[in-house]
């Protein structure tokens, strides 16, 4: 899926820490625990918990976030829908990378099986 120039760098200027808030608000309201979210924030991008606290502390854009990050070498085996995008057909890379986040978030907040969440 096509994503417009603006679309793209919306997200790419988008910090980390105006957005994890929201992730942590998002599983604990559904009853998962912020550190299930660590846990799946370092599946998919290589950061520990004490790497993630830097990254918000410094408020990195989530440009820099994922090119500092090592992918998952499962990360392409994340589909579906999120925001209205069929995760596998989007263009941009980085934005691709940002829905992976979204979509292993969602399927937290959802109750899914972290075994089932961390291919």
């Amino acid at each position: 899926m096509k994503t417009t120039a603006h679309h793209d760098a919306r997200i790419a200027n988008m910090t980390f820490a105006s957005v994890y808030p929201m992730y942590v608000q998002k599983v604990e309201k559904k009853g998962r625990t912020k550190e299930e979210l660590h846990e799946v924030i370092e599946w998919l991008t290589g950061f520990d918990k004490k790497k993630q606290q830097e990254l918000i502390e410094e408020k990195v854009t989530f440009e820099v976030f994922f090119q500092r990050a090592t992918l998952h070498p499962n990360a392409h085996l994340i589909t579906g829908l999120i925001c209205g995008y069929r995760i596998e057909e989007i263009e941009n890379p980085l934005t691709q990378q940002l829905r992976y986040l979204d979509k292993l978030v969602d399927e937290l907040a959802k109750g899914r099986k972290m075994e089932k969440i961390l291919r």
